[in-house]
Formats: structure tokens, C-alpha cells, sequence
């Protein structure tokens, strides 16, 4: 195809309406009738990335490949799409600003005024159109974070309204908005929509399809209504309706045709019969389980759910691939002590314990790896969940009184997790990460691992600083902790194992990141299945 088409998918009334899940959902529609298609998301905060955020803020940073730090939406983009994203597919008002500060220390606006339009409206152009520009994609869709009206939304759909005008029938807009029910009189009510999209109209931007969120099915007049009110045809209001479960979205857009109507105002040709069976199949197993398991999510953030967006939905793919309906028990780790361990962990199948920075909760997560390393159940610790795992070995296994990591007791006279030396030193907050993916080597055809990966190198992605110490590798091997992953280049201890027991892994890396509803990730399947009730 000759240029890239640009899809700009906006949200009005309320956040966390499903901006997200309803670009990945038409993105995936578009993939299945043989388009190339990418998303990128715009967000208005002026944070340069979301890696400094606390994830009750903003939910989970998800890492890329290339080692961006990004937004949580780009999971369920590379979830849905089964494409990898990179630093290009996430960009915030923070990254914008710092780009054009310095563009102009350097003196590359040869001493004009700098001002939002043209300049700070320049530089979001220039990123949305990169991906169009390597020549890779069909169609672009950008999600705008935030809600119109949003004063730092602002840029953007300024920006929008520059490019429509410049692009002409190559660029459309998709309007996301809610149309509430009020029980008192039982009637759907359209005016918040007409409200956001003259907040739209206001801004200069007039929106091509109107996606009304809804509880209820929308009336053919309340759609004539909305399509009068608001300069659209009536094919080009869509209903989203609320559905059991996120993966059903694209099939819900399926029935409102928005994909050939998208297709239609960008003047592209409906070119393949569309292929979803694939995607059916999966929903087939999700839907049949023939068994229910509890999993235990043990985090210090377990209020948000989407703070472990990507494990809980790398557990909705392994479930489904072992037919089984998963349950999953969120467990506070300050919520777990002595006195109660026990009784909180007995009813479970499997344990996850969760990736995060810091002492928090530590003591409970601590317990919770002993408890499963005692009780032969399956145990996955991810990331600090793995150095839990070690640093409990350490003192209970092990015998070393007070071992811990360093990030956690500087003064531990045993420190089983440590900085490398070469991180030492480096005071900038983000310089001692490891971000993004780095080889992996299993070094034991027995371990569990490399039965469920089936292969001897692997490539996983990381956000971590501190690592398994090799001084006391000897000390664990004998003991019976093996290091069974082995990055080839700094030898570093990737992986962890207890053969012994019966499913007991702990990973530096984030293999939830790798998780899609097409590739489920092979640690989160073997996990899963070895936690089914025999």
C-alpha cells in the first residue's frame, strides 16, 4: 500500500472506559483481513515515562523489548496483536517537552519564540508519523490518554486537528464516549455524548465514528438521535458493550461492522474474508474449562489490580490452554504474618509471588516462598519474587541468619542479592536498570524449565537492579536451589529451581511481558498445569 493510514482514537465523558482495549480490538480486526497494523499511545502527563510511577498511579509499567518503559496499554496492544512494541509506540507530553527544551539549548529554532503550536504540535507530529514512516505499517492507530476537555490533552488533539487537515481521507477519528443509564426514569441518556464531542467540535476536531459505551443495548433511535446531534452517519455510531471478558471486544466490533466502516473512510479496500479462528479457538477453551484452580498473587499492590496487569492475563492464557478457569486470590504481603500465613495460603494451587521495589511487605513475602517451598506447591516468583525465594533458602535452608538483599538491609552480613560492582556508584535513578531483553541460557535438560520452554537459550525481558550473587552459588547448588538459567554474556543467574520439589521457579526476568492471547508463555502455562487438581 502506498501511505500509511492514521486512526486516532479519542475519549470523552470519563477515563477507563477502554480506550485501550477498543484500539487493540479494531486493530486486531484489521490484522485478520491482512492489513499490517501498529498502536502507539499518546499520554498527557509530563512524566517522561511511567518507570518513575508508583503503579497505584498509573497500574503497571510494562517494558518493551527494545527497554522502554511504558505505559500498561501496550500490553494489551502486543496481547491482542501478537507484535512486539517499541520506545516508538509510547510517548508522553513529558518526552515532547524535554525533546523541544533541547532543540532549542542547541539553537535549533535559530532564537524564534518557542510556543505550544507550531513547535510542541510539530514534535508530537513528528512522532506519531514515525512509525507510519518506516514503511512497515497500513494503518497507525494512536490512542490519546486522558479525556477531551483535559487541559493537558490539549496538544493533542490540536495536533489531531492538524493532521486530519493535512492528511485529508488518510487520517479519521474515533470518538470513545459513555452513554449512562439512569435507573430512576430506565433510559439511556445521550446528552454526555453530545457534550463531549462539541467539547471536540470546540477544539476543531469533528470525530468520523462515535463508540458509545454502554450497559444496555442502544436503540436504533437513540442512535439516529446520536448520529443528528453529532455530524456523524448513523453506520458510524457503534455500541460497546459491557461483555464477560476483554477478548470478546473484537468480536463485539465485529457485529457492529466498525472495521468496514473504518475501512471505508480511509478509502482502503476490504481485502482479505476475515480470519478470527484462531482467536475463536481460544475463546472456546476459555469459555469450556473442565476444572477451577486458586492462584495466589502475592504483590504490595494488590488494591489495583492492574497493577499486575499482565500476570493476571498471561494467567487468563495458560488457563485457557489447560482448559482450566482460574481464580485468582489477591493477597496483600503486609497482610501476611505468623500468626496467619497458614490459613491464608492453604486453599491455594499455586503461588505467584510479584515483581516490585523495596522493603514493603517483604516479611510476607518471605513466608509465602517458605510456605511453598515447604508444602510442595507450586511456586513462580517473578523478579523480586525470585529474590525472595533465594534470600529465604538463605536463612532457612541455608542457615545464613540475616541474610537478605542489599536493596533491602545495606548491612546484611549475607548478601545473597546484591549490585553488580559496576552498578555501583551510579547515582542516576534509572542507570543501574536492566531493562529489556537479554539471552538467557537453561543449562539443565532435566529442569522443569526447560520442559516447558523446550529449548536451551530464550530470550526474556527485564526491569530489575539487583542480582542473585554468585558468591554464594556453590552454597544453594548443594543445598539443593539450582541456578538452571545462565545469561551467556555476564554470567549473571537468571533462573532458579528446587528439583526436588515439585514446580518451585524463580526468574529475574518478567515473563508475563511475553504473554499473548496467540503465543501464551510457556513458564505461566507449565506453572499453571502443574497446579491443576490431580
Amino acid at each position: 500500500m502506498s501511505e500509511t493510514r492514521y486512526i486516532f482514537v479519542t475519549g470523552g465523558v470519563t477515563s477507563s472506559l477502554g480506550k485501550g482495549i477498543l484500539a487493540s480490538s479494531l486493530a486486531k480486526l484489521l490484522q485478520s483481513r491482512g492489513f499490517s497494523v501498529t498502536i502507539q499511545k499518546l499520554d498527557p502527563y509530563i512524566n517522561v515515562d511511567p518507570g518513575t510511577l508508583n503503579p497505584y498511579e498509573h497500574g503497571e509499567c510494562f517494558v518493551t523489548e527494545d527497554g522502554a518503559e511504558t505505559d500498561l496499554d501496550l500490553g494489551h496492544y502486543e496481547r491482542f496483536l501478537n507484535e512486539a512494541t517499541s520506545q516508538a509506540n509510547n510517548v508522553t507530553t513529558g518526552r515532547i517537552y524535554q525533546s523541544v527544551i533541547r532543540k532549542e539549548r542547541k539553537g535549533d529554532y535559530l532564537g524564534k519564540t518557542v510556543q505550544i503550536i507550531p513547535h510542541i504540535t510539530d514534535e508530537i507530529k513528528r512522532r506519531i508519523k514515525i512509525l507510519g514512516s518506516k514503511g512497515k505499517y497500513d494503518i497507525v492507530i494512536t490512542e490519546i490518554g486522558g479525556t477531551v476537555g483535559d487541559i493537558e490533552s490539549l496538544p493533542y488533539i490540536e495536533t489531531v486537528r492538524q493532521l486530519k487537515w493535512e492528511l485529508g481521507s488518510k487520517a479519521m477519528v474515533i470518538h470513545l464516549t459513555l452513554v449512562p443509564y439512569l435507573s430512576a426514569t430506565g433510559e439511556l441518556k445521550t446528552k454526555p455524548t453530545q457534550h463531549s464531542v462539541k467539547q471536540l467540535l470546540e477544539e476543531g476536531v469533528q470525530p468520523d465514528v462515535l463508540v458509545l459505551r454502554t450497559e444496555y443495548d442502544i436503540e436504533q433511535s437513540v442512535r439516529e438521535k446520536v448520529a443528528l446531534f453529532c455530524n456523524v452517519g448513523l453506520e458510524s455510531v457503534v455500541q460497546s458493550i459491557n461483555v464477560p471478558t476483554i477478548y470478546d471486544v473484537p468480536l463485539k466490533m465485529l457485529e457492529e461492522k466498525l472495521d468496514l466502516t473504518v475501512l471505508k473512510k480511509l478509502g482502503l479496500p476490504v481485502k482479505d474474508d476475515i480470519d478470527l479462528s484462531l482467536w475463536n479457538n481460544f475463546l472456546t477453551k476459555l469459555k469450556n474449562p473442565t476444572q477451577t484452580i486458586e492462584i495466589g498473587i502475592v504483590g504490595k499492590y494488590v488494591e489495583l489490580h492492574d497493577a499486575y496487569k499482565s500476570i493476571a492475563e498471561s494467567l487468563v492464557h495458560a488457563g485457557a490452554e489447560n482448559r482450566c478457569k482460574i481464580n485468582i486470590n489477591w493477597i496483600h504481603s503486609e497482610d501476611i504474618g505468623n500468626s496467619n500465613y497458614k490459613k491464608l495460603l492453604s486453599k491455594l494451587n499455586g503461588i505467584i509471588v510479584a515483581p516490585g521495589f523495596g522493603h514493603r511487605g517483604m516479611k510476607g513475602k518471605i513466608l509465602t516462598a517458605k510456605y511453598a517451598r515447604e508444602n510442595n506447591i507450586p511456586y513462580l516468583g517473578i523478579c523480586l519474587g525470585m529474590q525472595v525465594a533465594v534470600i529465604e533458602f538463605a536463612r532457612n535452608v541455608l542457615k545464613l541468619e540475616n541474610a537478605d538483599s542489599t536493596e533491602m538491609s545495606m548491612k546484611t552480613p549475607y548478601p545473597v542479592i546484591d549490585l553488580m560492582e559496576q552498578q555501583k556508584g551510579i547515582t542516576d535513578f534509572g542507570g543501574t536498570m536492566r531493562l529489556g531483553a537479554y539471552e538467557c541460557r537453561i543449562t539443565d535438560e532435566d529442569s522443569k524449565v526447560f520442559h516447558a520452554y523446550n529449548k536451551h537459550t530464550i530470550h526474556e525481558r527485564h526491569r530489575h537492579r539487583y542480582e542473585f550473587n554468585d558468591a554464594f552459588r556453590d552454597k544453594f547448588e548443594e543445598a539443593g536451589m539450582v541456578p538452571v538459567g545462565i545469561n551467556p554474556e555476564t554470567e549473571l543467574v537468571e533462573i532458579i529451581e528446587i528439583p526436588k520439589h515439585k514446580w518451585f521457579v524463580g526468574v529475574q526476568f518478567h515473563p508475563e511481558y511475553r504473554s499473548t492471547v496467540l503465543n501464551p508463555h510457556p513458564l505461566f502455562i507449565d506453572f499453571v498445569k502443574n497446579s491443576l487438581v490431580q
